[in-house]
């Protein structure tokens, strides 16, 4: 009997393994935000320091496990075999809702997918069990869930999203007040005291009531620290103070630097001790179920559907050699994670200072958030007085090199900024973990620097409407983590029970299948990113520099076009639908490329090293032919797939002969142009320029000889259209390209000369 849930466990843990894994790829990056943002670091610093502290959170974190275990559902309430199905179902649902939001890119709350999980499968079960009853009724659903602490938690989630938000933009807009954006003269003067509180409040929160936590703290060295907490405190401001100006004035180190690494460890075991129970806090719970069962098993007999679950009410320590394996696993997942930096990179976007391109599209919500905003803030001002408003815009006014610098290697902001997320965001989630809340890390940072970013105006009126519209839409996510998470769990508790070994088994399998399939395909998405990457460059600065970015721009687009043309033309020779399909689809990845390139087109200008007309105006022009090719492959692409959509007739064999012809001779002068700007032999352009009026006249003669066929044997108009549509725009394709050629050859020629 015993030996299905065994069974059962070995899976229970195997899943929270994957689910440590998709999780910390999730939560990581709450505490990475900051640091990264900044590049006050180096990526290698961030992630050891990161590493301690996730590796030293995650043993104090034994405390909160309750949760798991009696936070949600009255566990005396539940029999044994009911348990396990319960935190079955809560353990797949958690593995498949965080992996789809980790494809997604988008951060989700950890936190509250694992208590509305064990709320909906508690509730499932409750529900069976009251209908099962013969004088069941539904208002006895009370009796089996923890209403008061599941209330609890749920106020004090959402409260800490309106609670972050005010904190993060109050402590920001004062620190921005007393720094300004010139901080690096104003450090002198209060870097000290502004290091004395910080690292202060980060001794406070995360050492000294994180010492509650730590089982070999002794009962009265506890009881010593809350009688002389002010004194403690008052003692760590002046000593910390006191470091920082030493620091500062004989070894000229930067303080900010300094609380940047130091919050980024705060924040790491924050995370850690906070979250660690969404993620084993369901099978430790598992086990220790197990363990009480198996003692009164082999005392009574007693069977799993007749032994009730009362003895997880009590206290129940955590073994530390699985906090110790789960921190461990954390820390490895932090280093080779492929789907953090997608997720980090949409906290850091949302809340970069000044332009760039916006992830989301704005929506009418949005819109009217950032309309009435801009109304209330000109009545505002209106009453305030002029020379009060002066002095405020001067410590906002931002300076020359930060409002210039659209490098790669630039900061999203700066270190000032990630100091107060790091300190506040460390801070508010300290203080809900030894409050015995979960709060949710992802809510709470997340909320902090969108406060932060806010009162730091990065949301200006270029900006505000597409950020507004990504931190809503974000926001709407947790509210369908919330709901997902719900009503998956109940469903599969549901499944479970009524399919018992079975059902069990392959959803377990469909579970580890989706999530290794969704692996490959992040994977393959990766590659994809990286080689678009090539287009959004924005930190031309030299001639040399937009010679090479300009090559790689054109030497993808004509690879795309080129792959794109030879495809289309056999699938339509073959009149294969679902192929022509994938190749329509294909086409928006290389549009959006050309129009992110169009959209850099103002940091372009403004970060050329010289005042370069001809250099912007190539670059203009550039973009402009090779838009126009793009929407001559889309033409050819997009007709061939609606013509064989529509169930036209296919083409003639003789027209499908004559456009593999001109395939083929496309196909080796894009590959002669490809070559050209990989290797940078520009010289050879001529060549090529040479060859166009060739190809040319044979697209002509096509022409020629379609119109021959319509008097005498053509009797189809839709593939008259196609097939015209198809040459004139193949001919449109080449001028474009060889106009392309010609302006990239003036332009080098020009720029050689120049440098001579």
């Amino acid at each position: 009997m015993e030996q299905i849930y065994i069974v059962m466990l070995v899976a229970l843990f195997a899943l929270a393994i994957t689910d440590l894994v998709v999780g910390v790829s999730n939560d990581a990056v709450n505490f990475l935000n900051s640091a990264i943002g900044s590049k006050a670091i180096s990526m290698r610093t961030i992630m050891i320091v990161a590493s301690l502290g996730v590796a030293v959170g995650a043993i104090f974190s034994s405390g909160l496990m309750e949760v798991a275990r009696k936070g949600i559902f009255m566990p005396g309430e539940f029999y044994f075999d009911e348990i396990m199905i319960i935190f079955m179902a809560v353990m797949i649902t958690d593995v498949l809702l965080l992996d789809f939001f980790n494809s997604l890119g988008l951060p989700t709350s950890t936190t509250v997918s694992i208590v509305f999980e064990l709320l909906g499968a508690a509730v499932c079960l409750a529900l069976v069990k009251i209908y099962t009853q013969t004088d069941g009724n539904v208002s006895e659903l009370v009796n089996y869930i923890n209403t008061s602490k599941a209330t609890e938690i749920i106020i004090g989630i959402l409260m800490a999203v309106v609670i972050a938000f005010f904190v993060g933009s109050v402590v920001q807009y004062i620190s921005r007040l007393i720094f300004s954006f010139q901080f690096e003269r104003k450090m002198k003067y209060v870097g000290a005291v502004f290091g004395g509180a910080s690292l202060t409040a980060i001794l406070y929160f995360i050492v000294i009531k994180g010492l509650k936590s730590v089982p070999y703290i002794s009962e009265g060295t506890m009881e010593y620290i809350d009688e002389n907490t002010w004194l403690i405190v008052g003692t760590g401001l002046v000593m910390f103070s006191l470091i920082s100006q030493l620091l500062m004035s004989f070894f000229k180190a930067n303080i900010l630097k300094i609380i940047i690494v130091i919050g980024t460890f705060a924040l790491a075991l924050a995370f850690a001790g906070n979250d660690l129970v969404n993620f084993i806090g369901v099978p430790i719970a598992a086990w220790q179920s197990f363990q009480l069962w198996e003692a009164a098993y082999s005392v009574t007999g007693v069977l799993p559907s007749e032994f009730a679950m009362t003895g997880l009410s009590g206290s129940v320590n955590t073994p530390e050699i699985l906090l110790i394996a789960a921190g461990a696993i954390m820390v490895i997942t932090l280093w080779f994670s492929s789907k953090a930096r997608a997720v980090v990179d949409t906290g850091i976007n949302l809340s970069r200072q000044g332009d760039g391109v916006e992830q989301f599209e704005p929506n009418w919500l949005s819109r009217g958030i950032v309309r009435y905003s801009i109304i209330m803030g000109g009545a505002v001002t209106s009453v305030l007085p002029k020379g009060l408003i002066q002095s405020v815009e001067r410590k906002f006014k931002k300076s020359e090199s930060i409002s210039r610098s659209k490098r790669r290697d630039a900061p999203a902001f700066d270190m000032v900024r990630a100091s107060v997320n790091l300190v506040v965001a460390s801070v508010l989630i300290s203080i809900g973990t030894n409050l015995k809340l979960p709060l949710s890390t992802t809510y709470v940072t997340f909320m902090v620097a969108m406060g932060t970013s806010l009162a730091d105006r990065a949301w200006d009126r270029e900006s505000a409407v597409y950020r507004v519209a990504g931190v809503l839409n974000v926001i709407g996510g947790w509210f369908v983590t919330a709901l997902v998470a719900f009503t998956a769990a109940a469903i599969f508790a549901a499944i479970i029970y009524y399919g018992g070994t079975i059902a069990m088994v392959v959803l377990i399998i469909l579970a580890l299948t989706l999530v290794t399939r969704s692996a490959i395909l992040h994977s393959k998405n990766n590659k994809q990113e990286r080689d678009s990457k090539k287009f959004n460059k924005s930190d031309i600065i030299t001639i040399k520099e937009i010679t090479s970015e300009t090559s790689e721009n054109i030497s993808n687009v004509i690879d795309g076009i080129n792959k794109l043309f030879t495809k289309t033309v056999d699938y339509l020779g073959v009149y294969d639908l679902g192929k022509l399909k994938k190749t329509n689809k294909k086409i928006n990845k290389l549009e959006e490329d050309v129009d992110e390139l169009k959209g850099n087109i103002f940091y372009f200008i403004k970060s050329l090293e010289e005042d370069s007309m001809e250099a912007s105006k190539f670059y203009i022009l550039t973009l402009d032919h090779l838009q126009d090719m793009v929407q001559s492959i889309s033409f050819i692409t997009r007709n061939s797939y609606n013509h064989v959509h529509n169930n036209h007739k296919n083409l003639k064999f003789n027209q499908i002969r004559d456009l593999k012809r001109v395939d083929e001779r496309t196909q080796v002068l894009f590959d002669e142009i490809k070559k050209i700007f990989d290797d940078h032999e520009f010289r050879n352009i001529t060549k090529v320029l040479g060859e166009k009026q060739e190809l040319l006249d044979y697209v002509s003669e096509l022409i020629d000889k379609q119109v021959k066929r319509i008097r005498t044997s053509e009797t189809s108009p839709k593939n008259t259209k196609l097939y015209f549509g198809l040459l004139l725009e193949t001919r449109d394709l080449i001028s474009s390209t060889m106009n392309l050629l010609q302006l990239f050859q003036e332009f080098y020629n020009e720029a050689k000369i120049s440098r001579y």
